[in-house]
């Protein structure tokens, strides 16, 4: 009875899509304009969403308890940053996104791209795998999820193998260090704190 009555107090609250234009769509995102009827039944236009792919973010501790991060270049903020290794997964279906599978199967396939990143971008592998959360990224304006990990006990097995468009440098920091980093706005990515706080709890 109450699940009824959630949806049905939910329901008064849905917006309804009028219309739809597709400003943008190539194989990287999907961005659109759309223009819906909101419960009182005024239409508000335009609203601006967009579809990127799902990506993961990986916590990863090597066998003394450093975390390891990279710096890059992030052009949203135009400055170079601290983060944890993550990525985009890729998909065997020829789309970049869109067209989601079970939540549950989502962070089946989140795991394998994890592992390959963390190798990718680190030179690093572990046996020792915490699947955190999968939570969208942005439920505002973007349907894409972010998949959080924790990964322990990695260890090096090889060199980096980047992207032609990555250029980024390894190093290792203590939990205080990256405590310090996260209040100090040096580690300004919001998914990477959420991981980063969930990997605490869990371990």
């Amino acid at each position: 009875m109450r699940d009824s009555e959630q949806n049905e107090r939910d329901a008064a609250l849905m917006w309804e899509k009028v219309s739809e234009e597709h400003l943008v769509q190539d194989e990287w995102i999907d961005f659109r304009r759309t223009a819906y009827r909101l419960p009182d039944g005024t239409v508000f236009a335009p609203f601006y969403s967009y579809s990127r792919r799902d990506y993961v973010v990986i916590v990863a501790s090597d066998t003394e308890g450093k975390y390891l991060c990279v710096r890059q270049f992030r052009m949203g903020v135009e400055r170079v940053t601290c983060e944890f290794p993550a990525g985009g997964i890729e998909r065997t279906d020829g789309r970049e996104y869109g067209g989601k599978t079970s939540h549950t199967q989502s962070a089946e396939d989140a795991l394998e791209s994890a592992k390959r990143e963390l190798l990718e971008e680190t030179g690093y592998t572990s046996d020792e795998w915490t699947h955190l959360l999968s939570i969208p990224s942005n439920a505002t304006i973007a349907d894409n999820d972010a998949h959080l990990f924790m990964a322990t006990n990695c260890r090096p097995v090889s060199a980096q193998h980047l992207d032609d468009v990555e250029f980024l440098s390894v190093e290792k920091h203590t939990a205080q260090e990256i405590e310090d980093m996260i209040r100090d706005g040096e580690f300004p990515q919001m998914a990477h704190v959420a991981a980063w706080l969930l990997s605490r709890r869990a371990g």
